[in-house]
């Protein structure tokens, strides 16, 4: 089997797994309980948030725990219009987010909040001239996604933040789930980065775990309320099997991060410049992209065809992103906000790589597509 889904979802990793396993074995009491059952499990939970705030170059008190990047993006982005809304009802994001944002931006239209949308470029870029004159006096939250989930774009944050230099008291958040360990982040106290969130399942952790990264000093209220875990930030009893096996994957994410997005880019180069041959094939990633993810399209194939006809070789890929390919809604899409036409969205497939996938895969898939593309040439005359 190859498996070239991994913006989807990644597997866990051995290792990882193994921390679960023992984890839930054997520290299986409340972190908050007084106990001493409970006491080592809330020792074992700082130690996580620890090791996870300094692999990416924050503090402890700056990570909160959560159950993955839709949860990450509501908190971050609701829990700042709750708490500024006496300040301003206005927020900023992009027509090329994830639902988990999109969706949470249109939630609050409905609650009376102005939402402007930044339009994108052909390659799915946003302009920083943009987003300064869409900033009004009412402006509390800007929100932009670090890695676009279906082609990969990456988008200008150092420079957004620059921008936002001028307006200290706007919130800058950033949907960072497909960004660790593919584009370097800028996050810190030099940092103009306000939040950033994150998801364990797409960096071979287990799923139902992520985490969300609040600069020292910003205010956001929380949305889950009860016990008070989380500094009464985020109430609920902690995962802590999850949890310490997700700060493990951070740490195996970020081990020698650079030697692994080289080997990421040298796969996806052999893979688009092989698709650059062939004369109905669409690629839509841009220039500016992440090292991990490819889009393409074969002339009048349904993205939904191509993924059957790979599957029969055992391959794995996708139509574009996970949460919204069942649903087919191109309309809503990154490709249509890029100006890509309907019907040719519609033929639009994501490949995208893991670390551990190989050279050897890239070849059987690059065999199988000679086989699948000559098949559709012969059904299209």
């Amino acid at each position: 089997m190859i498996y070239f889904d991994n913006s989807a979802t990644t597997k866990i990793e051995p290792t990882v797994l193994e921390t679960y396993l023992k984890v839930s074995e054997q520290f299986y009491g409340n972190p908050s309980s007084l106990h001493l059952l409970g006491d080592t499990p809330a020792k074992l939970l700082a130690q996580s948030r620890a090791q996870i705030a300094n692999e990416i170059g924050v503090q402890p008190n700056e990570i909160f725990f959560t159950s993955g990047g839709t949860e990450g993006d509501n908190w971050a982005i609701k829990g700042t219009a709750f708490e500024k809304m006496r300040y301003g009802k206005h927020i900023i994001t992009s027509t090329v987010e994830h639902p988990a944002v999109y969706e949470s931006m249109k939630q609050l239209e409905s609650f009376g909040w102005d939402v402007t949308f930044l339009p994108a470029d052909d390659k799915g870029l946003i302009s920083p001239k943009d987003l300064k004159e869409a900033i009004r006096e009412d402006t509390v939250l800007v929100s932009i996604i670090a890695v676009n989930n279906e082609v990969g774009t990456v988008q200008p944050i150092r420079e957004i933040g620059e921008v936002l230099r001028d307006y200290p008291s706007i919130h800058f958040h950033v949907d960072a789930v497909q960004a660790l360990g593919m584009v370097d982040l800028d996050l810190g106290p030099a940092s103009r980065v306000d939040m950033a969130v994150f998801s364990g399942h797409k960096f071979k952790a287990p799923r139902g775990i992520g985490f969300i990264y609040i600069k020292d000093g910003r205010q956001i209220a929380p949305l889950l309320t009860g016990g008070g875990q989380e500094r009464d930030m985020r109430s609920g009893t902690e995962n802590l099997p999850a949890i310490a096996s997700m700060s493990r994957a951070v740490r195996l994410t970020l081990d020698n991060e650079q030697e692994k997005r080289t080997h990421l880019r040298n796969m996806q180069t052999k893979i688009r410049t092989y698709l650059e041959t062939k004369e109905k094939v669409k690629i839509f990633t841009p220039e500016m992209h992440a090292p991990h993810i490819l889009c393409f399209g074969i002339e009048g194939i349904r993205g939904e065809v191509t993924v059957h006809a790979f599957e029969e070789y055992n391959i794995f890929i996708s139509t574009t992103s996970a949460c919204s390919s069942r649903a087919m809604d191109v309309d809503s899409s990154t490709l249509s906000a890029m100006g890509v036409p309907k019907h040719i969205a519609e033929t639009a497939n994501r490949v995208s790589l893991a670390a551990e996938n190989t050279e050897d895969e890239v070849d059987q898939f690059i065999k199988a597509f000679d086989e699948i593309y000559e098949k559709f040439q012969v059904i299209n005359g």
